[in-house]
């Protein structure tokens, strides 16, 4: 029996749906699925579970749960992800769009600024930041504070969780900013010129104008900068490796050091698929809970 049109169309696009489909299937479920196997086994780099591992059940989850370092990478993170993430990055990548949409002078020097610190591995702008944030006078930042009187210090010793952030939000304000100018550029200038012959003033055109329809920018924004927060790995591995005394161990961090310095693959795999309930409860609350189509 032939086939018609829009039947031969319909496969066609499933067609094209294949290769997405194979690399969702080999780099997220089929991993997915393997550490979820794994959580429920003892297995470890070394010892005797090593060559014979065996199920366990909900041993690792039972022991998660009364794990004071798994609480307190949680407490970690959440601080981490809203304070480079919902508040750094946001407010400095909207206030840069908004700056964008002005004449300002030296515009082309003003957009690298804000876009090279996201072309910079973060292995890179670990070691770049870790000369920084370096104790002794001769330190950038140690002169720059110097100048007003605050004596040198140790940054990342001192103020640890304050320096990531401050860190991660450097890197992450192109990003903000790119998805803020996008959103911005799909509001009519009408509106805008309504409002003024209204006779609103600034404030109240961004609160009542802007902000309002931005909402789905925003919420998208924040879905993918909260889940890409999250998993971040080499940046804080680089400047602290999680310390001193676990003030900047992140999920992803701990995840590491009970996977591969512990080497209790079993235990790490759980606390991994405990974060992947965690991002997709996030996701799900970004998306319907709040109602924003994206």
């Amino acid at each position: 029996m032939a086939m018609t049109y829009e039947t031969r169309v319909a496969w066609q696009n499933r067609m094209l749906l294949v290769p997405a489909l194979v690399l969702l299937a080999g780099f997220i479920l089929i991993p997915a699925g393997a550490a979820i196997y794994i959580s429920f086994t003892n297995e470890a780099l070394s010892g005797f579970a090593a060559a014979h591992p065996q199920l366990v059940g909900l041993k690792n989850y039972v022991r998660l749960f009364s794990d004071d370092g798994f609480w307190n990478s949680l407490v970690v993170t959440a601080f981490f992800v809203f304070g480079s993430s919902i508040v750094g990055q946001f407010v400095l990548g909207l206030a840069s769009a908004m700056a964008l949409r002005r004449p300002i002078a030296f515009r082309p020097v003003f957009n690298a600024a804000i876009l090279l610190p996201n072309a910079v591995p973060e292995v890179v702008a670990g070691f770049i930041w870790i000369s920084m944030l370096a104790g002794g006078k001769y330190s950038t930042v140690s002169r720059i504070v110097g100048l007003v009187g605050i004596p040198p210090q140790n940054w990342l010793g001192s103020l640890p969780l304050l320096m990531i952030i401050v860190v991660n939000t450097w890197r992450g304000i192109a990003f903000a900013m790119i998805l803020m100018t996008s959103g911005l550029s799909a509001v009519p200038t009408e509106v805008y010129e309504a409002a003024r012959m209204d006779g609103a003033t600034p404030r109240q055109i961004f609160w009542r104008i802007t902000l309002p329809l931005l909402r789905p920018t925003i919420f998208l924004y924040m879905l993918v900068s909260t889940a890409g927060t999250i998993a971040i790995f080499g940046l804080i591995y680089t400047l602290t490796r999680g310390g001193p005394g676990g003030a900047t161990e992140i999920i992803g961090i701990y995840i590491y050091n009970q996977s591969f310095t512990a080497y209790q693959l079993g235990y790490g795999s759980a606390v991994a698929v405990i974060m992947l309930g965690v991002s997709v409860a996030i996701g799900v609350i970004y998306v319907r809970v709040l109602k924003v189509q994206v």
